[in-house]
């Protein structure tokens, strides 16, 4: 049965571990299904890097209980071994609840918990933390433990003296090792499209083979033999392949879900790359673009010199729908000002500029304020914001009158967050939606059927 790598908290190595064991089984010629828990990009874009099958995100408060069952199962079984990393500490979720935690994955799933712990100047103390992780929970099952930044034999044989009466596996011990450092910036891990150090899979399997027991591992790691089917959508729309999708993908936009692009290839929709990186134009077929989050602040600059893309980006404007979240928003607006507070021009379409702030990241509960291409009123769906910047708004600067469009453009949405109350967020009108908000579209049907619904409109009367 395959596991869960989790951990009492927030680096402790859930990655790096989840990393060397996908190099080693690569090394081996071994396939491995990874899955992260929660609603990150960055992990699951680390994991994706190495040759292995795409890592896939479970989510219960995004996705619900039955799509990550579902998802789980459907990817797991192609595959002779999976493993699942964990977020946070095992037990935080939503708010100060257990709900959409490492834990709560692990119960719907059934499967067990492979500990790793940073033992840095510890040895019975660890002890007393392991307990209280395996007791807090009796429906949970830590079968196994790894222990960090272990970097003497006399450190090793201390904390084998501890756990030795325990009934949970040790399955190794890693010594500090600057090569297995994952770089991290202030949303997470650093990109495999912004990192000049690429993961270096011999090295990262070699050290995996001398410092874990591979061959205890290999027993959490093998696939589910149990099989849930996988329902296909594709019946509930009616697709016109003369209107394909657009979508920004490059080092500066990549923040989004494997699942959404399979989704909307399995109901028939063709999906168009494009590259503002590159200074491409939208490709002139298109209908529909998708601008996904990413770093536009990074490359404020360089996005503020392709020319042809945001001119091109604002004649799309006039004819077509755009669909744009968190990083994807940025650009629709007049500037970004970067990190050195120096503004750079973007494409006009919003009348917002961005600028630095504090974080706000969380999961949001989402109700509907009128009818748009996402939403329809009163609708309640899920999502989730992850970002340092803000909007101001600049309005003052346009003249209404001469750009008609801002008189349609309002809130599609009002969030809240779990412990916060109702606020309105976001841009929409009837062939736009720009909000920080991140969904995860092929588990949410109802703002799949609105989005879906949007790449098929007419808009040429609004033209």
């Amino acid at each position: 049965m395959p596991c869960v790598i989790s951990s009492p908290s927030t680096d402790s190595g859930k990655t790096t571990l989840s990393l060397l064991i996908s190099c080693w089984a690569f090394s081996k010629g071994i396939k491995i299904q990874t899955f992260k828990v929660g609603p990150d990009y960055l992990d699951q874009q680390q994991l994706s890097a190495i040759g292995q099958p795409i890592c896939r995100n479970l989510d219960i408060f995004l996705s619900g209980e039955e799509w990550v069952q579902r998802n789980f199962f459907k990817y797991s079984l192609k595959y002779e071994f999976s493993l699942i990393e964990g977020a946070m500490g095992l037990f935080d979720g939503l708010g100060a609840t257990t709900y959409s935690s490492t834990a709560n994955v692990a119960k719907l799933l059934n499967i067990p918990i492979i500990f790793i712990v940073n033992a840095r100047g510890q040895v019975a103390s660890l002890l007393a933390k392991v307990r209280g992780f395996r007791d807090f929970d009796n429906r949970l099952s830590i079968k196994g433990i790894i222990f960090n930044n272990v970097n003497s034999d006399r450190h090793i044989k201390l904390i084998r003296e501890v756990f030795k009466d325990e009934d949970i596996e040790i399955l190794g011990f890693l010594p500090s090792d600057s090569k297995i450092t994952v770089n991290k910036a202030n949303l997470g891990l650093i990109s495999p499209f912004d990192s000049d150090r690429n993961i270096d899979v011999d090295y990262f399997a070699s050290f995996a083979e001398k410092n874990l027991d591979v061959v205890s591992l290999c027993k959490f790691l093998k696939s589910p033999a149990k099989t849930i089917l996988n329902i296909s959508s594709s019946k509930n729309f009616k697709i016109d392949k003369r209107k394909p999708i657009a979508i920004a993908e490059d080092k500066i936009f990549h923040f989004q879900y494997p699942e959404t692009k399979e989704f909307l290839n399995e109901i028939g929709i063709p999906l168009i790359s494009w590259s503002i990186f590159n200074n491409e134009e939208i490709p002139k077929e298109a209908s529909s673009l998708i601008i996904p989050g990413g770093f536009p602040e990074k490359y404020a600059n360089h996005i503020s010199d392709s020319k042809k893309s945001l001119n091109s980006l604002r004649e799309f404007r006039k004819k077509g729908f755009i669909y744009a979240e968190c990083g994807g928003m940025m650009i629709l607006g007049d500037t970004i000002k970067d990190e050195q507070g120096k503004n750079h021009k973007m494409s006009g379409i919003l009348p917002f500029k961005s600028k630095k702030s504090r974080l706000s990241v969380g999961y949001r509960y989402i109700k509907g304020l009128k009818d748009t291409p996402l939403i329809k009123q009163n609708q309640s769906i899920r999502g989730h914001e992850f970002h340092y910047w803000e909007v101001e708004s600049s309005s003052s600067e346009y003249d209404l009158k001469k750009i008609e469009h801002l008189n349609q453009l309002s809130s599609p949405w009002e969030i809240k967050s779990w412990e916060t109350e109702f606020k309105n967020e976001g841009w929409a009108d009837k062939k736009l939606h720009a909000s920080w908000i991140h969904l995860h579209l092929p588990s949410c049907p109802e703002a799949a059927k609105n989005f879906v619904d949007a790449t098929q409109a007419d808009f040429s009367k609004n033209c």
